[in-house]
């Protein structure tokens, strides 16, 4: 059996990565350390930690470690393990995509430009990476139909010219109309382009463009003059600053209550040729410089391409070791900086408002969804607040109740509340239902004095107007199907009886597929009701909350009540003592079992209390 205070003493002070492990042997979070002594124990000790790390924790069944001969070793394979495992307790980057490149054999006759998805060591020239696939295929389709290269995926030579030569697409090179030394001209500016160079293009074409027109040859001097005009336009498009700086990715961040946003400029020379941006949900209690530190990690990790600066907002600890990383890894130098002012920390803030802008607009997206739910549910008002609940319990032991609200599309986690049921001693959901929603619009019920008077004293003792649950629901989304939408209902009724007041609140249940997700909604009449996609993907999350709401509750109980023993009622056994012995011999029989020097040999343990233990067992 592993005895989590046993294997602390064992752990060298050495540098490495240690991976923790739940009892069903699930890894729920890898770290690294320059001491992995020093680092796991503080875990198992009494210091400061996020309530997220404190989960993780109280969830520890055992761990494991690997030695690495120095921080930035230990530094690779803490994101390779992390990449591959996904722990839930770690800041984890949902990003399996695989960026498009803009490809360029420069090593061919004829080259061609396309897009790839695959970086290989074959002389080719790659440009990127672009955020998405549309914006790599803008970039190219405006390359070709500008610069007039070939068209065609495999270039062979033919007997005649295809169609896009003759709408002067391409200056048909399988037929020998433009030489290599011509076509490779035009490659070297469009490389050009790609790197960020415009301006020197723009020079070269202007120079080329008026020898043209001297020589009264207008129609080459028209074809150039429209080569320039589009480099003016992508260079115009692209140019965000001054910085005569090469590869820079810029991180800007920004947050609400719910989820993080984290977007990213990619700037070569001057030019912005794309963005991106990522979400991350369930990192309240970190701070943004910590959140970036995991981010930078997990996105450069295993990548081909590199830049030479990464400029964000806030230092964090590890940013000098991530610099040699992401050095050995390019082979060549990349800084990252923290700017203070000028034109640099002025990039860094547009990706910061950026950012935002995109939280906002998602925000707004969510304020649309509900407008259509509105209409789909064909209610009178728009359902600003939406309330859910469910039920947790095993056999109906440790029977508890989740609460959720979701005001304008927007999860609010602080007003979530959790209930243990009181008046139901066995397993009926549609009960406990009732019951938790009648206590919770207990809680937003306003009474006049003169509704006070008619109320009895012992309903009355049951109000609370000075909670925080805030205003009454607008919608209440039962999970689950008619029986719960009934529970509902009578809960509402039950109100309304004890205050004579109507209360104005819509029920509709989730009805689930053999998945467990909502397929539909359903109302009081059975009446199945479709919904599109996006208020699938709404209520679905929605439902996720709650239910994880529930039964994260429902497991606290359980394991709280799970380590209530005879061991509580002994004088001198505290929870160290106590979890020591249970840790050391599994059950309370064992112990009982167990010899007295047996019992003594435990950590804390002298040979008295282990008398005075054997006695009270």
């Amino acid at each position: 059996m592993f005895n989590i205070e046993n294997e602390l003493k064992k752990l060298p002070t050495k540098p490495g990565v240690y991976i923790m492990h739940d009892k069903n042997d699930k890894i729920i979070y890898v770290g690294k350390a320059i001491n992995l002594k020093k680092r796991v124990t503080s875990y198992f000790r009494k210091t400061n930690k996020t309530q997220r790390i404190l989960n993780m924790v109280s969830l520890i069944d055992h761990f494991e470690y690997i030695i690495c001969d120095n921080e930035a070793e230990a530094l690779i394979l803490e994101c390779n393990l992390i990449k591959k495992n996904m722990p839930k307790f770690n800041v984890l980057l949902k990003d399996d995509k695989t960026y498009p490149y803009i490809k360029i054999n420069i090593k061919a006759d004829f080259p061609d430009v396309y897009i790839t998805r695959k970086i290989l060591n074959d002389g080719a020239k790659y440009f990127g990476p672009y955020p998405n696939s549309g914006s790599a295929k803008e970039m190219v389709d405006f390359i070709k139909s500008k610069f007039k290269i070939r068209q065609c995926k495999n270039f062979k030579y033919k007997d005649r010219a295809c169609l896009n030569y003759h709408i002067k697409k391409c200056l048909a090179p399988c037929m020998g109309y433009i030489s290599k030394e011509e076509y490779k001209k035009q490659i070297n500016q469009i490389v050009s382009i790609l790197e960020g160079k415009t301006d020197e293009v723009q020079k070269i074409l202007k120079k080329e463009m008026d020898i043209a027109s001297s020589k009264q040859e207008y129609e080459k001097a028209a074809i150039i003059r429209d080569e320039l005009l589009a480099t003016q336009r992508i260079s115009q498009k692209q140019k965000v600053s001054n910085i005569s700086e090469n590869d820079i990715d810029v991180i800007g961040i920004a947050r609400n209550e719910t989820e993080i946003c984290i977007e990213i400029f990619y700037i070569r020379n001057s030019k912005m040729i794309g963005r991106d941006n990522f979400f991350l949900k369930g990192l309240d209690d970190e701070s943004n410089s910590e959140i970036i530190s995991n981010f930078i990690k997990q996105y450069y990790t295993g990548r081909k391409f590199f830049p030479n600066k990464i400029m964000v907002r806030d230092d964090f600890d590890e940013r000098k070791l991530i610099e040699v990383y992401l050095t050995n890894e390019a082979n060549r130098k990349v800084e990252i900086k923290v700017p203070q002012k000028g034109e640099k920390i002025k990039l860094v803030e547009m990706a910061e408002n950026n950012a935002k802008i995109t939280l906002e607009n998602k925000e707004k997206s969510n304020k649309n969804i509900i407008l259509e739910l509105k209409d789909t549910l064909n209610l009178q008002k728009l359902p600003r607040k939406i309330e859910s609940y469910d039920i947790s319990n095993i056999s109906g032991e440790y029977m508890v109740a989740g609460m959720v609200v979701m005001i304008d599309g927007v999860i609010k986690k602080n007003l979530s509340r959790r209930f243990k049921i009181k008046t139901v001693y066995n397993q009926d959901d549609p009960k406990c239902m009732e019951e938790v929603v009648t206590r919770r619009l207990r809680h937003s019920i306003e009474l006049t004095d003169d509704e006070k008077r008619k109320i009895s004293i012992e309903n009355i003792n049951k109000y609370d107007n000075s909670s925080s649950f805030g205003k009454l629901p607008d919608l209440i989304l039962a999970d689950g199907g008619i029986t719960q939408i009934k529970a509902i209902l009578k809960a509402i009724k039950n109100i309304e009886n004890e205050t004579g007041k109507k209360l104005d609140i819509q029920v509709f249940g989730m009805v689930k597929n053999d998945k467990h997700q909502t397929r539909a909604l359903i109302d009081s009449n059975r009446r199945e009701i479709e919904i599109s996609d996006d208020i699938f993907n709404l209520i679905t999350n929605f439902q996720n909350q709650v239910h994880d709401t529930a039964i994260e509750y429902h497991k606290f109980l359980r394991d709280k009540s799970m380590t209530k023993s005879k061991l509580d009622e002994i004088s001198g056994i505290g929870t160290v003592k106590k979890l020591a012995l249970l840790k050391e011999f599994g059950s309370i029989d064992k112990i009982k079992n167990a010899t007295i020097e047996e019992i003594s040999k435990v950590k804390g343990i002298n040979k008295d209390l282990a008398e005075k233990i054997k006695e009270n067992l």
